[in-house]
């Protein structure tokens, strides 16, 4: 119904920047809230931010101030713009958004299938 795709992982080192991408695609009739959580090995999956489709914003405790989140409604995409990157940030990181499909009724959440980010030392 609806499928969102993450890019701009890789490998960054300690201090760096990176700017990841999710774009949504499919049935859509309206986005809603969109965001990122990561997860890194054997620790579960945590906030990093989200927006509102008006462009209120929340982050998560330990990125706040080195994070910055945005997004396009008309290209349906979210962006995370990550500064001042630590070791500790390494993590799958995921998009994740609320939607309404013309395929079903009511609001649903989605997933992405994650993207890598690697902060060396």
């Amino acid at each position: 119904q609806v499928q969102l795709v993450e890019s701009g992982g890789g490998l960054v080192q300690a201090g760096g920047s990176l700017r990841l991408s999710c774009a949504a695609s499919g049935s859509i009739f309206r986005i809603n809230d969109m965001g990122w959580y990561r997860q890194a090995s054997e620790k579960q999956r945590e906030l990093v931010a989200v927006i509102t489709r008006g462009g209120s914003d929340k982050f998560g405790d330990s990125v706040k101030g080195r994070v910055t989140i945005s997004r396009d409604n008309a290209k349906n995409t979210v962006y995370l713009e990550m500064n001042s990157l630590k070791p500790e940030d390494t993590a799958v990181y995921y998009c994740n958004a609320y939607a309404n499909s013309w395929l079903s009724s009511g609001e649903h959440e989605y997933w992405g299938q994650g993207t890598q980010v690697t902060v060396s030392s």
